[in-house]
């Protein structure tokens, strides 16, 4: 991983005041670095593990508790301002990770972790970054002979992680590159709370529209509706037909809608609220789903139009106006508690059919459901929108680094 005899990288996107300036040169490490060592002693502090993807998290909330244990004195004493590779892989990045410590001020780290603090010049927010794109892990993997060892850590040495090359620009390029990069992280942190804040009013309302568990009224409900008296406590089979969908051929399912597959295809699956692609058929339409098996079972949505659903969803059909959000609300909210836990968790329709759940009238289902229905169609165009700051940074951070093949190493 030497530089010697490499030609300077030029990103596709510089500042005005750098396009004339000298093409980056490619750095170790080693050289822009000095390794942390100093141990934790009797120091009291927080032990942290990593978790790629966010960063770094106190061991007791990872884990439920602190597993330092005996070693904790011989932990390394990493300060605000330390970077931290973790050699675990993960899916994200699966050579490791790399986190630098920030509003922290000093916590302890496990000695397996390699710790390192960067030489005057060389821009934290700048490194930050390129560890972010996963610079080291596209060349680590190279000198990774084998899978994790038995500790889950891969077999990565000191010496070949300062070996890393970094393409660096001058210091005042850096900086400039890392405050950018840093407004684009405030932009995409405040829209993130904007949808957790969302996310939480919803949850908020709905404790207030719903009877607590073992009550048959809400605390609040809609001025039509303060008058109708209490909630009917019925089975789901007493309401609706309990189904559920079919095997289906992933390999049949079309990653867009079109003309020839215009329905969503939906799964066990929580990400993108389940929806797994298109096809060209439908089972059902305006029906309630839930995951039977795995480790999401027992969740509940409300599936508006027509729609295919694997076998692997359960499926609650009611022509008489039963199937909408707020029933699907309600039962996601007990449908958990319901789930076995034996072997792979399972909530199958013999089990599910006999849940029983309190009713409103379909008239006040159907404004509960209008309002929880305004509440998503909110917090999914605000999540866009988080989507599309991320999607931003990610090809601003093409633009102004020179291309992975260009700075292959």
């Amino acid at each position: 991983m030497k530089s010697d005899g490499k030609a300077a990288l030029v990103p596709r996107l510089r500042f005005p005041e750098f396009r004339g300036a000298e093409g980056w040169k490619s750095v170790t490490l080693g050289e822009v670095s000095t390794q942390v060592t100093e141990i934790v002693g009797d120091r009291k502090l927080t032990p942290v593990s990593i978790s790629a993807g966010i960063g770094f998290v106190p061991q007791a909330e990872k884990f439920g508790r602190d597993i330092s244990g005996n070693q904790y004195q011989r932990y390394t004493l990493v300060r605000d301002g330390d970077f931290v590779f973790n050699k675990g892989n993960s899916l994200k990045f699966p050579q490791g990770c790399v986190y630098l410590l920030h509003g922290w001020g000093q916590v302890a780290a496990p000695s397996v972790f390699i710790c390192f603090r960067l030489r005057d010049g060389y821009s934290n927010g700048f490194f930050q970054n390129c560890f972010e794109q996963n610079q080291h892990g596209r060349q680590l993997k190279r000198h990774i002979t084998s899978g994790a060892r038995s500790n889950g850590l891969l077999n990565i040495s000191k010496e070949t992680f300062f070996g890393v090359e970094i393409p660096t620009p001058t210091s005042a390029e850096q900086q400039k590159i890392a405050e950018c990069l840093s407004s684009a992280d405030e932009l995409i942190a405040a829209q993130a709370r904007k949808v957790d804040a969302l996310k939480t009013h919803k949850k908020g309302l709905m404790q207030q529209l719903f009877p607590r568990e073992g009550e048959t009224q809400p605390r609040l409900r809609f001025p039509d509706f303060r008058e109708c008296g209490e909630w009917e406590l019925k089975a789901v089979g007493d309401v609706f037909e309990v189904t559920r969908g079919k095997v289906l051929a992933m390999t049949l399912v079309k990653e867009d809608a079109s003309s020839d597959a215009p329905y969503p295809v939906y799964s066990s699956q929580t990400k993108s609220k389940g929806l797994a692609g298109y096809y060209s058929e439908y089972l059902y339409r305006d029906a309630i789903t839930w995951t039977t098996d795995g480790a999401n079972a027992g969740d509940v949505n409300f599936r508006s139009g027509p729609f295919y659903c694997t076998n692997v969803c359960g499926v609650l059909v009611n022509t008489r106006g039963y199937a909408n959000a707020c029933v699907a609300a309600l039962l996601n909210g007990v449908t958990r508690s319901h789930v076995s836990y034996v072997g792979n968790p399972k909530l199958m329709n013999g089990v599910m059919e006999k849940i029983e759940i309190p009713f409103p009238s379909p008239q006040e289902q159907q404004r509960i459901a209008e309002c929880l229905s305004s509440l998503d169609a909110l917090i999914t165009a605000e999540s866009d929108k988080l989507e599309a700051l991320k999607h931003h940074k990610r090809g601003l951070m093409q633009q102004l680094f020179p291309s992975p093949v260009n700075a292959a190493v």
